[in-house]
């Protein structure tokens, strides 16, 4: 079907969902395992980590039992924002790496203490309603009984195995008859329900100090990482005051600071303000070559300095102020396209979820392995899949994301957050590597400055900026716009891969509930009831 707007026609085959208890993810059973969750006196928080946790099993090419993750939360009365995210082995240094170009992208080199279960336990202690313990229902039995494959987690199985079926367990685990699962057929992974019932049992304890920490240890000696029991004994997650920029009067985007990019969305937004974009008609030359050389702008200037907080040598706040907003915004041609020198993130192993219930709560959750699977590594008999966001450090002396023990790397994943005059708006977020911040400015542009529903939001086309400065575009965009942008100097590319540019999911307040959507790049839906 499609639906005509002030700003075009884009197809899409979804219609928003209304509700006032709702909850959007990347993948349907673990959307509908959040909405069980709340229909049993669940709220928004219990169905938010019951949702992450069933996306564990049910879309492991994207995110799993050790990775990382980010929330940010309206509890009803104020925004909180918790990082999630693992430092490095204390024993890893820039030595440890000499030689290298660049740091590894699989293998134990790549791995940090995973942050996701301590997130998941800090959530329910200070918010949940239900015991934990619930909260893993449906992630066990599917773990247990299998769930069948969804199209686009097929997919990025096939192309997993390529890279990984030479790692004798993570062919054990994720490829059964010595392949990735098809699209329909049936996969279970008991080991799994073991190690999420461990965790589950133990509110976490099991995973960092006890039983399931001995596994991955064991296996870090066995081959050759660093990981120590101390690592995962010290590992906890952050409570944070999420970043704030004012867009319009009364309306501000949340992101949470470093060393996550969402400093990048801000600093965007904050150069197109200057600009008075939305006086120029949405998909036009004009906004588009606005929105594309801001975009450039924020990369090359936050991108880096991004790195552990601690070790960073400006506070993001800095970035913020509104001299150098005015800066930044005053080096934009719009006679021309420049090319700074842009350093971007590769990866796109991620999921996002957001879920609100009718008390006024509301969760904006992300969660990833990073690359795919991340780092090929599963852990012995436990069904875990380590992450690989140690790749996220750098090599550069000097630099505030220079790899080192105990620090926390770059992460691309962002989870994203609006307020009106100080009140809960809309939870969202668009995973997918550097497309994250790139997509939280498109959206905000859209919803915000052109009225468009965030179904219809999600589901317009998108731009992607690539590290050497050229323009992906969706099917969508006018050929006039596209030749107008191409005269200004953007070098176009056209006939990518829709996973290329993201995948949303969405939940705005409305006066009686919420409306939710989910974006169709995904296997997911919006729920509710």
């Amino acid at each position: 079907m499609s639906r005509a707007t002030g700003a075009g026609l884009y197809q899409t085959g979804r219609m928003p969902v209304m509700a006032r208890n709702v909850v959007a993810t990347s993948q349907p059973l673990a959307a509908q395992a959040g909405l069980q969750i709340m229909m049993r006196g669940g709220n928004a928080v219990d169905a938010a980590i019951a949702a992450a946790v069933t996306l564990t099993v049910v879309e492991p090419t994207s995110n799993g039992i050790g990775g990382d993750a980010f929330a940010i939360i309206w509890d009803g009365n104020r925004l909180q924002g918790i990082n999630g995210s693992g430092r490095a082995p204390q024993a890893w240094s820039p030595e440890r790496f000499a030689g290298r170009e660049q740091m590894p992208i699989s293998g134990w080199d790549s791995v940090t203490v995973p942050g996701a279960v301590d997130l998941w336990v800090q959530l329910s202690r200070r918010y949940g309603k239900l015991p934990f313990a619930e909260l893993f229902t449906a992630a066990r039995h599917y773990a247990d009984e299998g769930f069948l494959v969804s199209p686009k987690t097929a997919a990025s199985w096939m192309a997993a195995a390529k890279l990984f079926r030479h790692q004798r367990h993570f062919r054990e685990t994720f490829l059964p008859d010595g392949r990735a699962p098809a699209v329909g057929t049936r996969f279970s992974c008991p080991t799994q329900g073991l190690t999420l019932g461990q965790i589950a049992a133990s509110d976490g304890e099991a995973f960092y100090r006890g039983a399931l920490a001995e596994h991955i240890v064991d296996a870090a000696r066995a081959a050759g990482g660093a990981m120590t029991a101390a690592d995962l004994a010290a590992h906890r997650s952050q409570w944070l005051e999420p970043l704030a920029l004012e867009y319009h009067s009364g309306l501000s985007l949340h992101e949470l600071p470093p060393n996550g990019q969402g400093l990048v969305a801000l600093l965007a937004l904050g150069i197109l303000r200057q600009h008075s974009i939305r006086q120029y008609p949405l998909d036009s030359a004009v906004s588009l070559h606005l929105q594309l050389e801001a975009m450039k702008l924020a990369f090359a200037e936050a991108g880096p300095q991004i790195g552990d907080p601690e070790q960073m040598h400006f506070h993001s706040k800095t970035l913020l102020a509104s001299d150098l907003l005015a800066e930044l915004a005053g080096r934009i041609d719009r006679r021309r396209a420049q090319w700074p020198k842009l350093q971007l993130p590769a990866g796109g192993g991620t999921v996002y979820l957001t879920s609100a219930d009718e008390s006024g709560m509301m969760v904006s959750l992300i969660q990833s392995n990073y690359c795919g699977f991340g780092s090929g590594i599963v852990i012995p008999q436990t069904g875990i899949s380590l992450h690989n966001r140690g790749s996220g450090f750098s090599l550069l002396a000097g630099h505030p994301n220079r790899v080192g023990g105990g620090k926390r790397p770059f992460h691309t994943i962002m989870p994203g957050f609006v307020t009106e005059q100080g009140q809960p708006l809309l939870s969202f977020g668009v995973m997918g590597g550097h497309m994250q911040p790139q997509g939280h400015l498109q959206l905000m542009l859209r919803i915000f400055d052109h009225g468009q529903d965030p179904q219809i939001a999600c589901d317009a086309p998108r731009w992607f900026l690539f590290e050497d400065g050229s323009v992906g575009v969706e099917h969508g965009f006018s050929a006039t716009v596209l030749d107008k942008l191409t005269a200004l100097g953007h070098r176009i590319r056209t006939d990518l891969p829709t996973t290329l540019f993201g995948g949303a999911q969405l939940i705005l307040k409305t006066g009686d509930g919420y409306l939710a959507a989910s974006d169709h790049r995904k296997d997911g839906q919006a729920v509710g009831y």
